[in-house]
């Protein structure tokens, strides 16, 4: 009896399927070694027959077809809208890196291929056994720099490559790390040459970057194709990264308990991202230079409960930065008094600092040599051949074949030794004509110690996808990968090697892989033979001790970014209500009353929306028919076009834009605190406010219609900020400074409005005066407007315009959100929860804030002889002096410690 057959799989794919990825793929360039095929393409000297078979055996290495095999039905149709879909995560993660960080530069997105760099389980074991080799190489060379300098007096290193470089501090020699180690992290990058073998190009100890970026690689991709992640049996990361974590822990004294930092320059340093994202998917503390400061010889973070230990700092700078005391003076990013306190074994820098003469590359030619001494060993991994021009038999040997070189600083990033663009770091020989050649061969023997040659290689390239059109692209690649401390000692196993890393992808028609010269990355998959590592980052639970929760600490600048996070929320949605009242009140069918006006044109000008001298929109006293009046229509006009116009302007006013950057400005500091929807968006509310403004306010496309249009998405867009900052917030005492930076700045404008609005005598009028009434109840419109409560009052209060309702709704309802009552109780509760005071008992910062539901309304609404209202007026000048004073006391309490609030903490 025949069986049934079984139905198909979806990890078979037709012989169509492999096929197509066939006729699509374009060949590696001549000479150049082939992922896809895992073979070299046969160079242009092959001969006609060599050719012929290259072309006929175009058959896909192993894991190269098992990958688009689990591609399933859907096949290569399907790869254009996994792009798309990938690049929307990017945008939508808010993933950048930028070559140059600046204020109000444009942030430029993450560069992520769709396809993933794929090695195989031979391949990764031997690059695995080098590195873990290399790693302790270099440890050993630091040990031995910065202590007895056997090898500068054994010339088994030039002194030149170590006392001469830059990146040696003297400052550190003789001193003995804590925990004995000096280097937690090293980065090689890895180039595959024609003949399938890895070889090191580069090495990286300062600061290795590459951690986060591919760990949200790793993310992205492996949601795109996750059959093929799971069929292929790729290695996971977590378990990397929770022992490198516990490792940088057991060096310090404090053991577990120990309170691990992350150093990072600030959000303008071109990879924030990453610092922001590792240090959230690790559990650490993001903290910058000013955070941290040294009292007797230990490092302290400034939190707002007093000064707090750090045992831990893993550093994201480079090192000449770190003191300015005793390294760079003009510094800003660093701590005063760190390498004291280093030296005195307070505490565990990662990587030690002093490494930077590691990244040299001149030092790669002598570390076989020095692999024999230091370990009676031979590399395992080699590097391309290197050869530093400062020795004359090098130089003499090598400089006739500067067309076969790369060209590099024997000292990168040296300002001393500048000799390359901060952008370049390496020059191809073959790239250059002979004029360019005998310029650089000048150059090298003038300065031959600044130079450093290294043979070329070409890149092995990787199938990438940019759309159907051009189908499978070929492209050269750089690997990335990271040596990560395992635990003390010296042996192979004190290390762990990332099981994956980050592929950088050449820009086309570019012979060097790097992201600064338009290239992209991928995700690299490591395939294993043994079972998989699927541990996490999360603690495992002690039946007997539970977890341990540990406290978040707010450090003063992220209070102090939280503070004006929230200030500059509730700032931008004040000025587009305000703007928008402005637009309505000039092409209204009612025309605005004198009052009206003359409250508006003072409000705009006082919040910085207009700049000042721009004519008065509101009839001047005297002109009877305002509306009829040529004069009165051109100066509406001018001051509806200038209103537009300095919408999203910097330069005279503090506009809507102004605000909405500022807005951003602050939350870019808080990366690691915010969701990725809330930072989204935050961005997309900038973006498309300034795209809406460019369009509305063009002096070819004027139009109040798409102002008011971009207004309104803006409103939109600050909604769904202040819905995540109020509903998708941890209530710590980083957001007790959020909620209460929205209240004084609510509290602050809301007075100021309506106080003005009694200035111009909005409410001076008497019951028999028509004409008084119109200009009473379209003022009294235009505030409930602004203060958000046109549908409370029509429902308390119906169609009234009397005074006393509207002082009730606006000053004393304790449920109206925007009354300065509810905005005064609020802003008093949320003080001294931040200062953790019994129930009942206010602060003295609370104690500063007036209690509304003293006030009589009786009062406050009754004119004297004259028709004004004093005690109105009384009143609210105590909301706005009690804003600022608040403000100033936050900033003096909490900010800059200047009350001697600064306390060492248990």
């Amino acid at each position: 009896m025949q069986k049934p057959s079984s139905p198909p799989s979806a990890s078979v794919a037709s012989p169509r399927l492999v096929d197509v990825v066939k006729g699509l793929a374009h060949p590696a360039d001549s000479g150049h070694f082939d992922e896809l095929q895992g073979q070299c393409a046969p160079t242009a000297s092959a001969t006609a027959k060599a050719l012929a078979q290259a072309a006929q055996a175009q058959n896909l290495s192993s894991p190269w077809r098992t990958f688009f095999e689990q591609l399933g039905n859907t096949g290569l149709d399907d790869l254009d809208r996994r792009t798309q879909t990938l690049a929307r995560q990017v945008r939508d993660n808010g993933i950048t890196y930028n070559v140059y960080a600046s204020q109000g530069g444009p942030q430029r997105p993450w560069a992520l291929d769709l396809f993933p760099l794929i090695v195989t389980p031979e391949s990764w074991q031997h690059i695995e056994v080098g590195v873990k080799q290399r790693a302790r190489l270099l440890e050993r060379m630091m040990a031995d720099v910065y202590g007895p300098q056997q090898l500068i007096r054994e010339a088994m290193i030039p002194p030149a490559l170590v006392q001469g470089h830059p990146g040696y501090l003297r400052a550190m020699h003789g001193v003995a790390p804590v925990g004995g180690t000096h280097l937690h992290i090293a980065a090689f990058d890895l180039a595959r040459g024609p003949d399938g073998h890895w070889a090191v190009v580069s090495q990286r100890t300062q600061a290795p970057s590459g951690l986060g970026y591919l760990l949200e690689n790793r993310l992205l991709i492996s949601r795109q194709f996750p059959q093929a992640f799971e069929a292929m049996n790729i290695q996971r990361l977590a378990a990397t990264y929770r022992v490198w974590v516990e490792s940088l822990k057991a060096h310090s004294p404090e053991g577990a308990n120990a309170h691990v930092a992350l150093l990072t320059p600030g959000p303008y340093n071109e990879t924030y991202f990453e610092h922001a994202y590792l240090a959230r998917y690790l559990g650490l503390t993001l903290v910058e230079g000013h955070d941290l400061t040294v009292r007797d010889e230990r490092v302290y973070l400034r939190t707002l409960r007093g000064l707090e230990p750090v045992h831990v700092l893993l550093k994201r700078m480079d090192d000449e930065f770190l003191d300015p005391l005793e390294l760079r003076a003009d510094s800003t990013l660093g701590i005063p008094g760190l390498l004291q306190a280093v030296r005195a074994g307070n505490v565990v820098v990662a990587n030690a600092p002093g490494s930077a003469f590691l990244e040299s590359p001149a030092l790669l030619g002598f570390l076989p040599a020095l692999s024999e001494k230091l370990l009676g060993e031979e590399l395992q991994l080699p590097a391309l051949d290197t050869w530093w021009c400062g020795e004359r038999a090098a130089l003499a040997s090598v400089l006739p074949q500067l067309e076969h070189m790369a060209i590099k600083p024997t000292y990168p990033g040296s300002a001393t030794h500048g000799t390359f663009d901060a952008t370049i770091q390496s020059v191809l020989g073959r790239t250059l004509t002979q004029a360019q050649r005998d310029e650089w061969v000048g150059r090298i023997t003038r300065q031959p110690d600044r130079y450093t040659l290294q043979a070329y290689s070409p890149l092995s390239q990787m199938p990438t996808w940019k759309n159907t059109t051009e189908g499978v692209v070929q492209r050269s690649v750089m690997l990335r990968v990271f040596a990560l401390r395992n635990g003390a000692g010296d042996g192979p196993d004190a290390w762990r090697v990332l099981p994956g890393g980050l592929a950088r992808i050449a820009a086309p028609d570019a012979q060097i892989a790097s992201m600064q010269r338009g290239g992209s990355s991928a995700d690299v998959w490591v395939q294993t033979h043994a079972d998989i590592d699927r541990s996490s980052l999360l603690p495992k639970y002690n039946a007997t001790s539970g977890f341990k929760h540990r406290e978040r600490m707010v450090t003063s600048r992220a209070a102090e970014n939280l503070y004006w996070l929230g200030r500059y929320t509730e700032r931008s949605e004040n000025m587009v209500r305000l703007v928008r009242l402005c637009i309505e009140a000039l092409n209204g069918e009612d025309p605005a009353s004198r009052s009206l006006w003359a409250w508006l044109q003072l409000l705009t000008q006082r919040q910085g929306l207009v700049p000042s001298g721009v004519p008065s929109a509101h009839a001047a006293a005297g002109e009877d028919n305002a509306t009829s009046t040529p004069s009165m229509g051109a100066r509406r006009r001018v001051f509806e076009r200038t209103l537009i116009a300095c919408l999203d302007q910097d330069e005279h006013s503090t506009s809507v834009g102004y605000n909405l950057r500022a807005l951003h400005q602050a939350a870019s500091s808080l990366r690691e605190r915010l969701s990725p929807e809330h930072w989204n968006a935050i961005v997309h509310c900038v973006d498309q406010f300034s795209a809406d403004c460019a369009q509305a306010g063009s002096p070819h496309a004027f139009s109040a219609v798409q102002a008011m249009q971009a207004l309104d998405a803006a409103s939109s867009a600050l909604a769904a900020i202040t819905g995540a900052q109020t509903d998708r917030m941890t209530r710590d005492d980083g957001w007790q400074l959020l909620s209460i930076g929205r209240h004084v700045e609510r509290l602050g404008f809301l007075s100021s409005a309506l106080d003005l609005a009694v200035e111009v005598g909005a409410f001076e009028h008497t019951a028999d005066d028509a004409d008084s009434a119109d200009e009473n109840s379209s003022h009294y419109a235009a505030l409930l407007s602004l203060f958000d409560s046109t549908i409370t009052f029509q429902a308390q209060y119906q169609q009234s315009r009397e005074l006393a309702p509207l002082i009730e709704l606006l000053v004393q309802d304790n449920d109206n959100p925007r009354s300065l009552a509810w905005v005064a109780r609020t802003l008093r509760g949320r003080l001294s929860k931040l200062a953790d005071t019994p129930m009942g008992e206010p602060d003295a910062l609370a104690r500063l804030v007036p209690d509304l539901k003293q006030t009589d309304l009786e009062q406050l609404c009754t004119p004297n002889d004259v028709g004004h209202h004093p005690n109105l007026r009384t009143c609210l000048t105590d909301c706005m002096q009690a804003a600022w004073h608040v403000s100033d006391a936050i900033t003096a309490h909490y900010f800059s410690h200047t009350d001697d609030a600064d306390s060492v903490g248990a």
